[in-house]
């Protein structure tokens, strides 16, 4: 199930993450190497997540590669350490959309609301290049916990693309 997309504005957030260039078939590898070292550093660093756990698509070329972050808004940045990096999730205005169901439908969920934006004329934050498109920020936001909820069918997604200002 989808819900309604909105337009939103957002602040800038402050985030930590763990950067990735992977294929399509390997897009676990971000959420089973990168989420648990992520927090781990977290813990390590006193630093609390203020959000869910998230990918941030930096670069899409369906045919080859994605550089995609694992990520996560943070309560303040800290050091870099390891492979964890910090940075600034951009403020500006959002298209966001919430997916009740199975992650591996968002891609459904997505092209649902690239159509949604484009009979609206609003334009993402993105640029394109030989390599793929180049996103400001696009996420998607994993509310549900695969330890409290393992039914993946009952999981919800939230995406939020920055659109151009």
């Amino acid at each position: 199930m989808l819900t309604l997309p909105e337009v939103v504005e957002r602040p800038e957030r402050a985030y930590a993450f763990i950067p990735f260039t992977v294929r399509m078939n390997q897009m676990q590898k971000p959420a089973n190497e990168g989420f648990p070292k992520l927090f781990a550093h977290l813990g390590q660093s006193g630093i609390e997540p203020a959000g869910a756990a998230f990918y941030n698509y930096r670069r899409i070329d369906m045919s080859d590669t994605l550089d995609v972050e694992a990520g996560v808004a943070v309560s303040r940045s800290g050091s870099n350490g390891g492979e964890v990096q910090f940075g600034t999730l951009p403020a500006g205005r959002y298209l966001t959309v919430t997916w009740h169901g199975h992650p591996d439908k968002l891609y459904d969920a997505t092209a649902m609301l690239i159509g949604w934006a484009k009979e609206r004329a609003l334009a993402f934050d993105v640029r394109e290049a030989a390599d793929g498109d180049h996103f400001a920020c696009r996420l998607e936001i994993y509310e549900s916990d695969p330890d409290e909820e393992p039914d993946m069918d009952r999981w919800v997604t939230v995406l939020e693309f920055k659109l151009r200002d």
